[in-house]
């Protein structure tokens, strides 16, 4: 199964337009959003044009948060974990997400998890680590922004088959940096 993993849209509509075109192309259906879309109607734009699953934790900027937890409940492919920190598991994958690097860095030390994804910093970011007390290695991953502030803009996509994590960047939509889950 493929994953999209999207960060910081910032109420960047352009930008996320391109990168549903590409995930229905794809096929994707799950998407894993490490916060900071801003407006709730952000929020109803990507719901209304993609209809996978949609996992989704705050970030710092999100608009009304009010607003937003009331959306997301409108829908039912939108799994809303709030403010901290979302635990899931995907065709045998322990997953958390989170907005904040320093809590993923965190939990990438528990070794509780294969893959642990975050934002806020915009930068993309791909980094195996291995716990001394875990015998596998855990992928600690940071997609970059959809904004396109600070950084071009980005996502990933992480392949639960292959165990393959990919960041795409928007202008062209190139792969630019892969890495498997096991050493």
């Amino acid at each position: 199964m493929l994953i999209a993993i999207l960060s910081d849209v910032h109420d960047n509509w352009a930008n996320l337009e391109k990168v549903l075109k590409y995930l229905k192309k794809q096929k994707i259906k799950t998407i894993l959003c490490l916060g900071d879309l801003c407006a709730p109607s952000t929020l109803k734009m990507l719901v209304d044009n993609f209809k996978g699953k949609i996992h989704y934790v705050f970030g710092n900027v999100e608009g009304d948060l009010y607003q937003t937890t009331n959306t997301a409940n409108k829908y039912k492919n939108v799994i809303l974990y709030g403010q901290e920190l979302g635990e899931l598991s995907i065709d045998g994958k322990r997953i958390a997400i989170t907005h904040w690097p320093k809590t993923a860095s965190a939990l990438a030390k528990t070794g509780d998890y294969d893959l642990v994804f975050f934002g806020h910093t915009h930068r993309p970011d791909i980094k195996k680590f291995k716990p001394l007390h875990v015998d596998r290695g855990i992928i600690l991953a940071n997609p970059g922004n959809i904004a396109g502030l600070f950084y071009k803009p980005s996502f990933a996509i992480y392949n639960t088959k292959t165990g393959k994590l990919e960041l795409k960047i928007l202008d062209n939509m190139s792969t630019q940096y892969k890495k498997e889950i096991n050493f």
